[in-house]
């Protein structure tokens, strides 16, 4: 009998052969890392989804707020025209001459079309005499007797507040009422109540 020769490469072929993982076990590390890099995807893509709807939040909210320092400097040029407005008297229009009729009214002119321009970046002013004090718009300056509205009623604006968009550019600095009435919904709770 002959012996065959040794042949490497068939020695190779085995060992690989022996060495290699079964078809099932290869396909469950196949399924696995699949499925990892599936999970890994899929938070990648949330993580760019929060990301994109952040990123138009902070946009919008530039493009709302953005001027809120510039719109607080302008504020206290509106101050001031409505101090200068203030400062003639009611009936000074009345007695004045006709140039000083006209500068009155290039000033009042002058006041409404700085507050249209602020109202029209978003910039409204408050008015809130004869609200209900809310110290998320108000800073309350001092109280006034005045038994003629309930307590807690803004009875005087000292300084007119503004918003931007829905924040608080300025709280409007005011004069509440105490020792008046009490509001309607205190009255019909201590009337409700057993004596």
């Amino acid at each position: 009998m002959t012996e065959k020769p040794d042949n490497p490469a068939n020695d190779t072929t085995q060992a690989a052969a022996d060495a290699a993982p079964a078809p099932t076990d290869e396909v469950a590390a196949l399924t696995k890392a699949n499925a990892e890099l599936k999970d890994q995807f899929l938070r990648t893509l949330a993580d760019m989804e929060n990301l994109r709807r952040r990123t138009e939040r902070e946009v919008a909210d530039a493009r709302a707020y953005g001027i809120a320092s510039f719109a607080r400097d302008v504020l206290a040029v509106a101050d001031n025209i409505q101090r200068a407005l203030e400062a003639t008297g009611p009936d000074w229009k009345a007695k004045a001459d006709p140039a000083g009729q006209a500068l009155f009214d290039g000033v009042e002119l002058t006041e409404r079309e700085l507050l249209k321009a602020l109202e029209k970046h978003g910039i409204k002013k408050l008015d809130p005499a004869g609200q209900k004090f809310d110290p998320n718009l108000h800073q309350a300056m001092f109280e006034i007797d005045d038994a003629s509205v309930p307590a807690g009623t803004v009875v005087q604006v000292l300084q007119a507040g503004f918003t931007i968009g829905e924040r608080i550019l300025r709280p409007a600095m005011v004069a509440v009422s105490k020792g008046g009435p009490k509001g309607e919904k205190a009255a019909a709770e201590k009337a409700s109540q057993p004596n």
